[in-house]
């Protein structure tokens, strides 16, 4: 099983970049991969909300369907994706935003395994780079939204 975790201090507060990862719709637009993406359901827990979602991931002629359940929980500044169906026998991704002065850290982890060999080979180093520019992905994605901030505050 391929596992990677990272912790980006970036300078947007822990809500600003958990509007950015919450914003699932938007994936298409700057996340590597990521072809299309549709919100199956949309449901409130007390002060969570559970979506579903299916993703359509493409590299070259290769496109697969992955569908997830996105547990936003923003009052503890957490998102936690659970697989339900897809090319992978096992995918579990969090992610959680932690004030610091002058912005948040951004700790990002993904658990995975392809279901089949053939698509392990042929697609595994493809989506191991991709994962690995998540992070980054989303804080460039900050920065167009919000603006890059003239200075660092508290710094």
């Amino acid at each position: 099983m391929a596992c990677f975790e990272t912790t980006r201090r970036v300078p947007f507060t822990p809500s600003e970049m958990f509007a950015v990862v919450a914003d699932i719709e938007s994936y298409p637009l700057f996340l590597p991969l990521c072809e299309s993406l549709t919100i199956t359901s949309r449901t409130e827990t007390g002060a969570d909300t559970v979506l579903v979602a299916t993703m359509a991931v493409g590299y070259r002629s290769i496109r697969e369907l992955l569908t997830t359940r996105v547990t936003l929980s923003p009052a503890q500044l957490t998102i936690l994706v659970d697989y339900i169906e897809g090319p992978f026998r096992h995918l579990e991704n969090r992610w959680r935003f932690v004030p610091v002065p002058g912005g948040a850290d951004v700790g990002f982890s993904i658990e995975y395994e392809f279901r089949s060999v053939m698509l392990r080979l042929l697609m595994g180093a493809v989506f191991d780079k991709a994962v690995r520019h998540y992070a980054e992905a989303f804080e460039a994605r900050a920065r167009l939204l919000y603006g890059a901030p003239s200075r660092v505050p508290g710094a």
